[in-house]
């Protein structure tokens, strides 16, 4: 490694030369990857975008399915200096114009089965190359790669260059670009490494996607960094979970992911008995489920709170207790607050506004200075949004969400972005979007819509709409039709009001 050079792979790179011939990952189709074997493909990868003129700090955008090969397409953007653009699969060709369009790609990597729709909208926002790659591992850019150089420098990399930009949709219904550095990374990822202990002796079963903050940077980073290895699912499988979690020693998930094994009588104590570790987050964990979890297998989930904007920022610890209904305290180098609305620091057991500060934290807002501005103060403390509590001990809690976000499934969704759209159907008046219960998901998807007088609505129809438009995780799974949204007496929507209507709406169904 480079002195003073921040590129995660550099860091990576002492593992990589350690472990050269040890498994790095195994499929769930049985196919075995060393660290020498990703190594090698991900310079192989470098090389072939950069002989086609993509250079350090140009955007690569990244649409394709979980596959061992996307994984070194990760890793060769961050060798290589590029930013590494990753977008969820279920992103429709209307979203991701915008995307497009924002990040200004120099090159876009797609499944085949999207090439047609993506090429013109690549081409508009003026990527220089449209390459596809596909679940299998197959596509143009695995074969351009196979007749390229296998000896790719990493690029050196100062603390502040970027490595990454994600995007999150704000209350306003416009994705803001999540400038990611090297150095936020990095610092994130030695922190995490040494709090949850891990070393070359742990094999994680890994089953996020790895479009997201949590599969991508914490579930992998902490793997590479450390020389462990991991079971590499497409998706996340019940069956497959349990399959494969005796041969692993820890797990990352969603809040999801450990209701729906809750849920299946072959999960025991048993199963879990080689696992040393299991970590929720991307969504709150219902403290009825950590007591369930702790019944049925004697483990005691750690749930950790992060975000986009900063990667992990707190974690119940490895050693000691672990707080029911709490993130823990904050991560080594981590400061945390909790503020009132004029921004005065309360004191311990108060709630308020949740605020943020260390290497985690992001540089900035893509094309926003304003943005950011507005949401990182002048002395390096970013305002998360959420509502929380400190308590004696400094464990945080999250008390809920200051922007009506909904998290299903641990992914984010942002009302007013799926409000424009129905707002936009023929026949609709105005909507209100809202998360409620779901015993699967954590949150369902619910809108609530008041007709134009005359119209007649079908709640299948609407829906079918917005298949065709939207994600599928943003998609409501019921819409609910009023005559009018409850207002307050400054004419805003009162959402609690539509909540505490609807909480019940999924308690005999788990569509």
């Amino acid at each position: 490694m480079q002195s003073g050079d921040f590129n995660l792979y550099s860091h990576f790179g002492a593992q990589f030369s350690v472990h050269e011939q040890d498994e790095l990952l195994k499929t769930h189709e049985g196919d075995s990857y060393r660290y020498s074997d990703v190594d090698r493909l991900s310079a192989q990868m470098a090389s072939a975008l950069a002989s086609r003129g993509v250079e350090p700090g140009d955007r690569v955008t990244v649409q394709v399915e979980k596959s061992p090969q996307g994984l070194c397409l990760y890793l060769a953007c961050l060798r290589a200096g590029f930013v590494f653009h990753p977008l969820n699969m279920a992103y429709k060709p209307a979203e991701l114009k915008y995307f497009l369009n924002d990040a200004e790609p120099a090159a876009v990597i797609c499944d085949t089965r999207k090439e047609s729709s993506i090429r013109p909208i690549a081409q508009e926002a003026g990527a220089k190359h449209v390459l596809t790659l596909n679940g299998d591992g197959a596509g143009e850019l695995t074969d351009v790669a196979k007749d390229a150089a296998a000896d790719f420098a990493t690029i050196k990399r100062e603390r502040d260059d970027l490595a990454a930009l994600l995007y999150s949709s704000g209350t306003t219904g416009v994705p803001k670009g999540i400038m990611l550095t090297h150095g936020n990374l990095l610092s994130n990822t030695e922190a995490l490494v040494e709090a949850w202990g891990f070393t070359s002796n742990d094999r994680l079963l890994h089953a996020l996607p790895i479009f997201h903050v949590h599969g991508l940077f914490v579930g992998i980073g902490c793997v590479l960094l450390s020389g462990a290895s991991m079971r590499w699912l497409p998706a996340y499988k019940v069956d497959s979970v349990i399959d494969y979690l005796p041969e692993c020693t820890a797990m990352m998930g969603v809040p999801t992911y450990y209701t729906r094994l809750l849920a299946e009588p072959r999960f025991n104590k048993q199963v879990a008995s080689n696992v040393r570790l299991f970590i929720s987050g991307s969504a709150p964990l219902l403290a009825e489920t950590f007591v369930e979890f702790e019944a049925r297998t004697g483990h005691r989930i750690l749930e950790r709170y992060g975000m986009t904007e900063t990667n992990m920022n707190t974690s119940n610890p490895l050693q000691g207790e672990r707080k029911p209904g709490t993130v823990g305290p904050p991560l080594p180098g981590v400061d945390v607050r909790v503020c009132d609305d004029e921004g005065k620091i309360l004191d311990i057991g108060e709630i308020g506004n949740l605020q943020v500060r260390g290497p985690n934290v992001f540089i900035g807002y893509w094309k926003l200075p304003e943005k950011t501005a507005e949401d990182v103060g002048d002395d390096g403390f970013f305002n998360t949004g959420d509502k929380a509590v400190i308590d004696t001990d400094g464990y945080v809690s999250i008390v809920g969400r200051a922007k009506d976000m909904v998290i299903t499934g641990g992914l984010n969704v942002y009302p007013k972005e799926v409000e424009l759209f129905i707002d936009d159907l023929p026949g609709v008046r105005e909507s209100a979007v809202i998360g409620v219960p779901h015993s699967d998901f954590g949150e369902g998807v619910v809108a609530v819509v008041v007709a134009e007088p005359g119209s007649e609505l079908d709640e299948a129809e609407l829906i079918e709409c917005c298949k065709q438009e939207l994600a599928g995780f943003k998609v409501p799974k019921r819409i609910m039709f009023v005559t009018e949204l409850p207002r307050n007496t400054m004419a805003k929507v009162q959402k609690n009001r539509l909540r505490e209507a609807y909480e019940a709406l999924f308690k005999q169904s788990t569509a």
